[in-house]
């Protein structure tokens, strides 16, 4: 099922929904995906939603503007990670929870913590996709994967023109028919200030795969967050998603208490 709503600055978003005989009083699971890909490419097709729906839970998964079914715009004052986790409250608000569980990846996961941050209704945490650079650049880690380059490898005229280091995002947005000049605006805006992760005080888990140049040491950002575990999966940053251990991951954390 699909759900739309307008965001504070007059945009669409478009609110993906799965749910089979969910289990009453359980928090709803509500899942970010990583930058370029959308929803049901981040979440739905690596198994991660029927692994929680089969638990019990309500699953809402959100396409990022910029992303999959919502507004693209072109403006870069339109983009940023805390925009972003602004709508991320907005959705909320429009569930009535008061207690909501994220799990977010790469763009989705900085999006998590900064929302998880100012928003108390957020008491359980997944974060995937980074690592030492949240602590130590405020976010995905740009030293590894300068933004600029993307930008570059997604407006060139052809993905063979781009960058090797960045051709594995031009050949997902040209896979996912992404809109390259929305990407770029979202790249231009990249979150890069230090993030609150003093304020983040539930229990939370840190999930990265062991060759992903994106999420280098997850261990110091597991340390940074009070009350987490970290768990380290095979694959880098686009490939540990298909691993059998991610949605069996994301979906006993976020379950083990029910």
């Amino acid at each position: 099922m699909t759900d739309e709503f307008r965001t504070a600055d007059g945009l669409t978003l478009r609110c993906w929904s799965w749910s089979r005989g969910s289990r009453v009083g359980l928090p709803p699971v509500l899942l970010l995906h990583g930058f370029a890909a959308d929803a049901r490419l981040n979440w739905e097709g690596p198994g991660v939603v029927e692994a929680l729906v089969a638990r019990g839970r309500h699953v809402l998964a959100l396409d990022a503007r910029g992303h999959g079914a919502s507004d693209k715009p072109h403006d870069e004052a339109l983009y940023g990670e805390s925009v972003m986790a602004r709508d991320v409250r907005q959705l909320i608000d429009r569930t009535g929870a008061g207690e909501v569980h994220v799990a977010g990846y790469s763009m989705g996961a900085v999006v998590a913590l900064l929302a998880a941050a100012d928003d108390e209704r957020i008491t359980r945490l997944v974060v995937g996709g980074i690592g030492a650079g949240a602590v130590e650049v405020g976010g995905l880690d740009t030293r590894a994967m300068p933004p600029e380059l993307v930008a570059a490898a997604l407006m060139a005229e052809d993905a063979a023109d781009a960058p090797e280091r960045t051709r594995g995002f031009r050949i997902l947005a040209d896979t996912t028919g992404s809109d390259r000049s929305a990407l770029a605006a979202q790249l231009r805006s990249v979150h890069r200030g230090a993030l609150p992760l003093d304020r983040i005080r539930i229990p939370t888990l840190v999930l990265a795969g062991a060759d992903d140049p994106l999420a280098v040491r997850p261990e110091v950002l597991a340390e940074a967050l009070a009350g987490s575990r970290l768990e380290v999966l095979p694959g880098d940053h686009l490939t540990v998603v298909r691993d059998p251990g991610f949605a069996a991951s994301v979906a006993g954390f976020l379950t083990e208490d029910d």
